[in-house]
């Protein structure tokens, strides 16, 4: 599995013309190159940059540089990143930081095995950032790279052992003496021309090459996320100002210890005696499809470790996912 010599000569030089200015893209000797990247990677993971503009807008504005985010508290950052989702990334994002400040200096390690170590940092953000960073010869293997790669040799996804194909494509791909601009100019070649639906290869600048665009016999590259279903049972608290009592105890993988009511997984729906019943809706976390039974009741004492709560409290952070909760109570109110 061989791509063309010119592959990589051709996206730098498509890059050069056609990408987009976005705010993290700053120069290579930019003292803030690191926290910047840093930023802008946490929060793409599984979000779209359209989503995430705001977002690094008003982090940026909130934290100067690194050091500033590492002292951060976890309420802070997490109010912040309220409506990004995968929540966890925020907390991963100010425990990485604070490594990164305490223990290297605000300096990102140039041994890939040691970047691996930080909190949330898997094999693409470790390549991604070693590469963007340290002007590393890597290639950072996102959804993008994956498919401009696939659909170049007209070959499944599935079948295609990216490993070997770096090592056996390593002299064309990683000897472009702009090792930081080619990983940036892959993913970013990924997303506005080879797209997963309707790819321009019309415009495309490897079409004169690319097996996909000169086969009769397309492979789609898609791939589709497997859904889960999962059937709930939530017991909420309510009292007369509007408030529903949540706690951090809640084990549920999704959200674990956020704040959340009383939350059960069951097997099947099915009605409680001891809850009045509210109504049944449908709601959805990633590849989560969720069933849920909405129960309640009034009190003013409530158990250990639950507090209340409402949507008025700004500075307290509060999923969207138990925003919603709140919602289906309007009508008591």
């Amino acid at each position: 599995m061989h791509i063309h010599n010119n592959l990589p000569k051709n996206i730098l030089s498509w890059y050069d013309k056609n990408k987009r200015d976005l705010p993290w893209r700053v120069s290579k000797n930019s003292s803030k190159k690191l926290y910047y990247r840093l930023l802008s990677e946490f929060m793409l993971q599984q979000t779209q940059v359209k989503t995430v503009l705001p977002y690094f807008k008003n982090f940026t504005k909130e934290f100067k540089n690194l050091r500033a985010l590492s002292k951060c508290s976890e309420k802070k950052i997490l109010k912040l990143w309220e409506g990004l989702g995968y929540y966890r990334r925020a907390r991963n994002l100010l425990a990485t930081s604070k490594i990164l400040v305490k223990k290297y200096n605000s300096i990102l390690p140039n041994n890939l095995n040691e970047i691996k170590k930080l909190p949330g940092v898997g094999e693409y953000t470790a390549n991604a950032l070693i590469g963007m960073i340290h002007d590393y010869p890597t290639i950072a293997l996102d959804g993008n790279v994956k498919r401009v790669i696939s659909r170049n040799l007209n070959k499944s996804q599935q079948k295609i052992n990216f490993e070997n194909f770096l090592i056996m494509n390593k002299e064309k791909l990683l000897n472009t003496n702009r090792n930081s601009d080619f990983i940036e100019a892959l993913m970013e070649f990924g997303a506005l021309i080879c797209r997963p639906k309707n790819p321009k290869c019309g415009t495309c600048c490897l079409n004169k090459t690319c097996k996909y665009f000169k086969s009769s016999n397309k492979i789609v590259t898609i791939n589709k996320k497997m859904i889960k279903k999962r059937n709930y049972d939530i017991f909420c608290y309510i009292n007369k100002k509007k408030q529903i009592a949540l706690t951090k105890k809640n084990q549920i993988s999704f959200l674990k210890n956020f704040n959340l009511p009383k939350i059960k997984e069951s097997s099947k729906l099915s009605k409680n005696k001891n809850w009045k019943f509210l109504k049944n809706y449908k709601n959805s976390i990633s590849n989560l499809r969720l069933n849920i039974n909405l129960y309640y009741k009034f009190s003013n004492k409530l158990p250990a470790t639950y507090n209340w709560y409402s949507l008025e409290q700004k500075k307290e952070f509060i999923p969207s996912f138990t925003k919603k909760i709140f919602r289906q109570f309007s009508t008591l109110f």
